[in-house]
């Protein structure tokens, strides 16, 4: 019996599960290999057993770029995406920002250089990290990559944010990958990319994490769903002091006492709202599995957990994002759609502004099936990623009767049904006014929403 390793496989290894033998030569595939999307070894006989020879795989069909010039959403369709009131300023596939085979884009968060004045998209792969340069919104320019961790797994799941021009990058499930710390501003000085990068730091804390958390006021980072090594804080706030940007030390947890399970994600602001007992702390607001909780964190040995509430129909609590008032918190439940519970997409609006007693003031449902991911507010408008329906933009003016003014549909192809395919993530940020939006198969597309007056 022969048996012989295969170098070079990606994400999700496994044996050889398909065969294929001739008198001298056979085909083994390899289903899960570059990510899921598969490839085959051809082995040959000689001298009475089998030899490993060369591995194949097959051309994947990706989309084309564009770029060059805005496509504007006209009689709903923007080249192949169906649109409304969101035109494409430019786009590019994964295979052109660092994605090799099966690799799929996730998260993503933005950075603007204080000097130059340049925006910057940092996104997320299943294998590092892509910085792609906005100077020219029409013609992006990838300029490098940062690898994931050596030593770490490839992951579905990685996020980004970014404090004093230096970017905060966690992957969950990815074993020893600690919190990469990369000084932004030597994107500035680039020659000949694509080029790869090194972190500058690494923050040892914690090993795998699903996201990060920073305050920018404060200096403190938080990091939830922390597993694989370190202190985990138990799956609960794990808090750092990134002051000193590239000395990081951790100062404390929190860990919701409501009973919910592992935070998911969080928002951490200093308070400023209507509830004047506490204002000028800082407090942040979990999604927790299944529980939206509120706590103060601002001393961090003693942080207080304010409040914590389930909701009706709860399947998993997911992520959210507060107002500029700080009196309503939109958020998101990402399995409702996809275990029936809910009818349409759902966006739960949460009445904060008596943070001790937080009520569920209404929600949202849309005339999609998509399942939702994550939104962010800026003014009165709410940007929601909603996975296979795209970028969908909301009006919140009434803050609890939000209208939907455009969108975009990331995924050309395909009913807008539940599942977990389509847009992850976007950044609506820019001065600029362009927004940028990751799509998994897709890629990064940059977009620019036209002005729509509402009629009463």
């Amino acid at each position: 019996m022969n048996s012989f390793a295969v170098d070079g496989l990606a994400r999700r290894d496994q044996m050889g599960s398909v065969l294929a033998l001739g008198a001298s030569a056979g085909v083994v595939g390899l289903p899960e290999d570059d990510f899921g999307m598969g490839t085959a070894v051809i082995i040959e006989r000689r001298d009475g057993g089998w030899t490993r020879g060369v591995k194949v795989a097959s051309e994947v069909a990706g989309l084309d770029a564009i770029t060059g010039g805005d496509v504007a959403c006209e009689d709903g369709t923007a080249d192949a995406f169906d649109c409304d009131y969101v035109d494409i300023v430019s786009f590019l596939p994964v295979d052109q920002i660092g994605g090799e085979r099966g690799v799929e884009v996730n998260d993503m968060w933005g950075w603007t250089d204080p000097v130059t004045g340049t925006e910057w998209a940092l996104v997320g792969r299943y294998d590092g990290t892509s910085f792609i340069d906005l100077s020219d919104p029409g013609s992006p320019r990838y300029v490098g990559d940062l690898p994931l961790t050596e030593g770490a797994n490839p992951s579905v799941w990685r996020d980004i944010k970014v404090y004093r021009d230096h970017a905060y990058i966690v992957s969950d499930g990815a074993g020893e990958h600690g919190m990469q710390i990369f000084d932004l501003t030597q994107l500035r000085d680039v020659t000949g990319p694509p080029v790869t990068f090194e972190a500058t730091a690494l923050y040892w804390g914690i090993h795998s994490a699903h996201n990060v958390i920073i305050n920018e006021e404060t200096g403190f980072a938080y990091t939830v769903g922390s597993n694989g090594g370190g202190n985990t804080c138990g799956g609960g706030l794990h808090m750092v002091d990134i002051r000193d940007p590239l000395n990081p030390v951790f100062v404390g947890c929190f860990t919701s006492q409501s009973g919910a399970p592992a935070s998911h994600d969080a928002m951490c602001i200093t308070y400023d709202g209507p509830d004047e007992e506490h204002r000028g702390s800082e407090i942040c607001f979990g999604s927790n599995g299944r529980m939206f909780s509120i706590a103060d964190v601002t001393d961090k040995s003693a942080p207080v957990e304010l409040a914590a509430s389930d909701y009706p129909n709860t399947s998993y609590t997911h992520q959210g994002w507060i107002d500029e008032a700080h009196e309503y918190f939109y958020m998101n439940d990402e399995i409702d759609e996809v275990d029936g519970s809910v009818p349409s997409t759902r966006t739960l609006i949460w009445d904060v502004r008596d943070l001790d007693d937080p009520i569920l003031a209404a929600e949202h449902f849309s005339e999609n099936r998509a399942s939702d991911h994550n939104l962010y507010i800026r003014g009165d408008l709410m940007y929601q990623s909603n996975y296979r329906s795209g970028l969908r933009i909301l009006d919140i003016s009434d803050r609890e009767n939000p209208v939907e003014i455009g969108f975009l549909d990331t995924v050309p192809y395909g009913e807008d049904e539940p599942g977990f395919a389509g847009s992850w993530s976007n950044y609506p940020y820019f001065k600029s006014g362009i927004i940028v939006v990751t799509s998994g198969k897709e890629g990064v597309f940059v977009v620019r929403r036209v002005p729509r007056v509402l009629i009463p």
